[in-house]
């Protein structure tokens, strides 16, 4: 792999920071991804914009104006793959950064759900035909099972569970035996 260059100075005349330098493997492979096409769409874009940037030998050296013109693209989607490239390496622009944590944080943890699905289980309440998810809703935080949880949640969270006694009224598909007659 070429060295790829990065100009923090200042001082120096306007060129661009993050200069896409590729060599013959790394553009033989982009090639062969976009020949194949068997690549999600963003990665293949990430590939068209690293060979139409390519300043080297093999390349074509656009500007970034003229990738954005020809492949539809946004100037700060081309300005992101080539500062990744020069910062974290050719593999990090064709892979997809894993989080490390979830967008969101989960309501019920293991314990919390054990404690859901006993509730929605157990015997509904008083003057009720069954548990409702609204009542369920402000039960889970009565009890003191989680701080806050929406009906959405609570349906959601039985809704993965086989065992739930509200699992037909939630818009799960368990196939009922028919009656025989």
């Amino acid at each position: 792999m070429e060295n790829r260059s990065w100009s923090p100075s200042p001082n120096r005349p306007r060129r661009k920071r993050y200069v896409v330098k590729l060599d013959r493997e790394e553009r033989v492979r982009l090639e062969a991804m976009l020949r194949k096409g068997k690549h999600r769409g963003p990665v293949l874009t990430k590939a068209r914009i690293l060979l139409k940037a390519d300043v080297s030998e093999f390349g074509e050296g656009w500007n970034d104006s003229r990738i954005v013109e020809a492949l539809g693209t946004n100037a700060s989607t081309v300005h992101r793959v080539r500062k990744q490239l020069v910062e974290e390496g050719f593999d990090a622009v064709l892979s997809r950064k894993s989080r490390a944590l979830p967008a969101v944080a989960r309501i019920f943890d293991g314990a919390a759900e054990a404690r859901l699905i006993a509730l929605a289980c157990s015997q509904h309440p008083e003057g009720h035909a069954r548990w409702s998810l609204r009542f369920l809703e402000s039960k889970v935080v009565e009890l003191g099972i989680v701080e806050r949880a929406s009906d959405t949640t609570i349906q959601r969270t039985l809704k993965n569970t086989r065992s739930s006694r509200i699992a037909a009224s939630t818009g799960s598909f368990r196939r009922r035996r028919a009656a025989h007659s």
